[in-house]
């Protein structure tokens, strides 16, 4: 039987009934804790203003809390503590908002090239409050060099290799990348080992995460690297090198409690 999560207040104006998620499932009070509010409000922003402006696609609606906030959120149990994370390609904020709703403690730059996006995400981060959350507008490919994330999550961006090569190049030194996949991640990992050791990978593989919240489990690629050179030694060996690198634009910044 499937239980459900009644909104505290049913009388508080809110969106339209056909603007607003399903109710959450009692696994989501489990695992947004303190935070099924914030969760609630944003599966709501994600039904009406996402789908209006291209975030989720309609028919995603009725699926909102098990295919996308608990299947994202659970990924949180293989993230260290107090670990920098960079969302690349967030696109609604999937999966960095569900992130930072059950990990507060985490340090989430949502990454996302599109404006239209980036400016929802502005807005879902402004009207959730989340401090650990910060939005910037570019490519990763725009950030080599200039940042070192613990962690890198993405999660339906492009094939695992494409992938790494936009995610590993910002990791410091033993960090690693998550990629969320279905299925065939085992199969891809096995395409994609060649490339992953050229880039500096030391070991992959495939992980899952949230038992006792979402069935099926979360599937998710693990990608670890070893050392990589300081910022600031980077840097230098590229004005060594004369190249100069474009700017990613930071839509939002907001400090971490």
């Amino acid at each position: 039987m499937m239980f459900h999560v009644k909104r505290q207040d049913d009388t508080t104006p809110g969106p339209p009934a056909d603007e607003r998620a399903p109710e959450a499932p009692e696994a989501a009070s489990r695992l947004f804790g303190d935070n099924l509010e914030r969760a609630i409000h944003y599966a709501d922003l994600l039904a009406g203003p996402g789908v209006r402006r291209g975030m989720v696609g309609p028919r995603e609606v009725g699926r909102l809390w098990e295919r996308h906030l608990l299947n994202c959120g659970v990924v949180a149990e293989l993230i260290a503590e107090n670990a920098i994370v960079h969302d690349v390609g967030s696109g609604g904020g999937l999966p960095g908002i569900p992130l930072a709703l059950v990990r507060p403690d985490l340090r989430i730059t949502l990454v996302e090239p599109l404006l239209r996006r980036t400016t929802f995400l502005d807005e879902v981060v402004a009207e959730l409050g989340l401090d650990n959350v910060e939005v910037l507008r570019g490519r990763a490919e725009e950030l080599r060099g200039r940042t070192s994330a613990d962690v890198v999550t993405a999660r339906a961006v492009a094939p695992l290799a494409k992938l790494a090569g936009w995610g590993l190049p910002l990791l410091g030194s033993h960090g690693e990348m998550l990629a969320l996949k279905g299925d065939s991640a085992a199969e891809e990992l096995a395409e994609s080992e060649a490339d992953l050791r050229k880039l500096g990978a030391v070991s992959w593989e495939v992980a899952h995460a949230g038992e006792g919240i979402v069935d099926p489990l979360t599937t998710v690629v693990r990608v670890r690297i070893g050392n990589v050179a300081p910022l600031k030694e980077a840097r230098s060996a590229k004005a060594r090198r004369g190249v100069k690198s474009t700017g990613a634009r930071a839509t939002r910044r907001r400090p971490a409690k």
